[in-house]
């Protein structure tokens, strides 16, 4: 019986390698679907934040004309856009459309002493223009919120005496300043509107009459400001989202998502869902670097993050800053006027790039009858190599492992669709480049098991009994240098398609426009970049072949060995380097300065740049470890660490708001680059241990014998 049970497995294996072999093939259309869906967008919008050239007029001798006179050096220079926040007393008044006053400064103005019993907030519009247009927002605020007010002049000038203090009245939040929109409509540019959720209860009415208004003047998408959107704190008891979602749809208004917030805005994913996906992903330049940064610097940020990331806005955020040394007060707005103009600027760099300058539009993404019964074929297959890798530990438990795998995937298919296709694509991505090196040391095992060889003195002699003196350095029968490079090279290519077949299983997986707008992420970086290099290790120490014999014996072996200041070392060693490891992943990772300057070079010579930790960390040590492990047993530890380079390759395909395109030239770029160092690193050790061997160790056994 357990014969029988050996030989099912066995035939289980073949016929899980054929269904994972499907499921790539059947996700590959689903590949070309997402590319087509990756080109029908390329239109960027650069926007830049209207408030922040108001603030920087409030210090300058002539505000309204310095902000005339910004808003065309801006056009000029090819901005499109201008981000409106909802207003308040306090940025109207840094507007120049009214000024307010505390009581006491009230009474100053009016040559009398202060009351004492009231702390009334005192407005004053600047003419009769400001008193039409912006009265009107300034009451319905204060209507909003049940705040008392009178009518109040002084000096020709209409106002409002608020009872409530100045420092409560400047925290109400206003409708948009009307007159703003219309000098920013009539210079030319494109409005983008920032709403919050500060206005609560959500007001059905006076939301529709605002978006209606803003149609009016061409506004096309919103950019939310704070944690949440509007609607969003009245969703549970009024469907506010919903209600704000139809009007959207209704004025054909698009959402803005901002790249690598801390914590998503509450609310966008329901509001994204409800108005089809219709948003652009926004990168926003902070004060501090339009200050700080060079033109060359933000050029290749715009670039990578439009070629690489699928960023289709561009945020300008300005600054003032105090110069002691200057006695000036300086701001960023010229500087970033420049630095989006000219032949080498922003805009140009970007249009001559394939990115022309534009309103965002959104994704063209359309779901074909067929996609869903592909991505099911595409989870089958994930279940399927996910079982052989278990397989490969737990040979006896393939079949029933493939089962559980099978329930478990309908079950929570069932519960969380989302979920079950992030644990597949995260399975699928640890499985292939894991049994990519299992099969490498397999076919290693294959060719030295059994018959090694002692060095001893001049000549290599035959030995193994396994009496020799303590320190004796063992390898393999000798290969031809010439097979021993074409069989790694073999290897090698082997290894990495095996390892590739993840690629179509994880983008066939999670073929949702979620995942191109970062409203949802692959799930297990960590995971992802651990587990395969563990799991090669456990092989390569505890397995022989495909047996599992010997296992418990070779566990037990090293649980025996003491423990000594040697082991301590190295663990700390690897400690360091897995958190350095670690701390390199994701987005958030640090990169040294050398890596910069080999990035930037990688950029301008290719126009895509390969991950440096595929064709310089991964690559070349796996290309070196497989020529060297036919000859000496200690050279696995390199095939061990070359795993990184196979894992890498499919985690750069998860990174699903990439262009997939981009994804493959990396790839194949970094497969050359590393195939390229391994070579030179193989024939280095060819020199070297060439001059071992003639010079360095009879000189040694020369001394050694003296």
């Amino acid at each position: 019986m357990l014969n029988r049970w050996q030989q099912w497995n066995r035939q289980a294996k073949l016929w899980l390698s054929i269904v994972t072999l499907i499921g790539v093939i059947a996700a590959l259309p689903l590949g070309v679907q997402r590319m087509t869906m990756e080109k029908s967008a390329q239109s960027v919008e650069y926007v830049f934040d209207y408030r922040d050239i108001v603030e920087a007029s409030d210090l300058q001798p002539r505000p309204r004309q310095f902000v005339e006179d910004r808003l065309k050096m801006l056009k000029d220079a090819g901005v499109t856009s201008m981000a409106v926040y909802e207003s308040s007393i306090k940025e109207l008044m840094q507007a120049g459309r009214l000024t307010y006053y505390n009581e006491k400064e009230a009474a100053l103005l009016q040559g009398k002493l202060a009351d004492e019993r009231s702390h009334n907030t005192y407005i004053l519009f600047s003419g009769e223009r400001e008193a039409e247009l912006i009265g009107p927002v300034v009451r319905d605020a204060f209507d909003r919120m049940g705040i008392s007010y009178r009518d109040w002049s002084f000096d020709g000038h209409e106002g409002l005496i608020v009872e409530e203090s100045t420092s409560a009245a400047a925290l109400k939040t206003m409708d948009f300043d009307p007159m703003a929109l219309e000098a920013i409509h009539e210079a030319g540019f494109h409005i983008v509107a920032r709403f919050s959720d500060r206005v609560v209860p959500y007001d059905p009415e006076r939301t529709e009459e605002q978006l209606a208004r803003l149609q009016q003047y061409g506004v096309t998408r919103l950019l939310f400001d704070g944690e949440k959107v509007k609607g969003f704190s009245n969703q549970a008891a009024d469907k506010s989202l919903n209600h704000f979602a139809s009007l959207l749809n209704k004025y054909e208004i698009g959402l803005t998502t901002i790249e690598n917030l801390k914590r998503p805005q509450q609310g966008l994913n329901k509001l994204a869902y409800l108005t089809n996906y219709n948003i652009a992903r926004l990168y926003s330049l902070s004060p501090e670097d339009s200050i700080e940064m060079t033109q060359e610097g933000v050029v290749d940020r715009f670039l990578l993050a439009a070629k690489d990331r699928n960023i289709r806005m561009f945020f300008l955020n300005a600054m003032t800053l105090g110069n002691a040394d200057t006695g000036t007060l300086d701001q960023s707005v010229d500087k970033l006027a420049e630095i989006m103009s000219g032949e080498h600027g922003v805009v140009q760099t970007l249009t001559d790039n394939g990115f022309p300058a534009g309103p965002a539009q959104p994704f063209n993404y359309e779901k074909p009858s067929w996609e869903k019964p592909v991505r099911g074929v595409a989870a089958l297959g994930a279940v399927a190599i996910i079982a052989l890798l278990i397989g490969a530990y737990l040979p006896a438990l393939l079949i029933p492992v493939f089962g559980i795998g099978l329930v478990g995937s309908a079950g929570l298919y069932v519960l969380n669709s989302s979920l079950m296709e992030q644990a597949l694509a995260l399975g699928a991505a640890v499985s292939a480049p894991t049994l990519g090196l299992i099969w490498v040391m397999n076919r290693i095992y294959a060719r030295t098991i059994g018959e090694r060889r002692m060095v001893g003195g001049e000549d290599w002699t035959i030995g193994g009994s396994g009496e020799e003196p303590r320190g004796t350095k063992w390898i393999f029968p000798d290969v031809p240098i010439g097979k021993r490079i074409g069989l790694a090279l073999n290897w090698f290519l082997v290894a990495t398609c095996i390892s590739l077949c993840a690629v179509p299983l994880v983008f066939g997986l999670l073929n949702n426009i979620t995942y191109s707008l970062v409203l949802e992420q692959f799930r297990g970086v960590s995971v992802l970049h651990l587990a395969p290099i563990f799991l090669v290790a456990v092989y390569v120490f505890l397995y022989e072949g495909n047996s599992t014999r010997g296992v418990p014996k070779r566990v037990m072996a090293i649980l025996s060995q003491p423990i000594t200041i040697m082991w301590v070392v190295v663990v700390a060693v690897l400690g360091a380097i897995g958190y350095y490891y670690l701390s390199r992943t994701g987005n958030a990772g640090q990169v040294s300065q050398l890596e910069l300057i080999i990035r930037n070079w990688l950029e301008s010579t290719f126009g895509v740049r390969p991950r440096f930790k595929e064709f310089v960390l991964g690559h070349p040590p796996l290309f070196l470890g497989l020529f060297l492990a036919l000859r000496y047993r200690a050279a696995w530890v390199l095939i061990i660490a070359g795993t990184l380079g196979q894992l890498t390759m499919v985690s750069t395909f998860t990174h699903i708001h990439s262009p997939l395109a981009m994804s493959i030239a990396r790839t194949l770029l970094g497969l050359g680059g590393g195939l390229v160092i391994g070579l030179i690193l193989i024939a280095a050790w060819i020199v070297l241990e060439g001059v071992w061997r003639r010079w360095a160790w009879p000189t040694i056994q020369k001394y050694s014998a003296s």
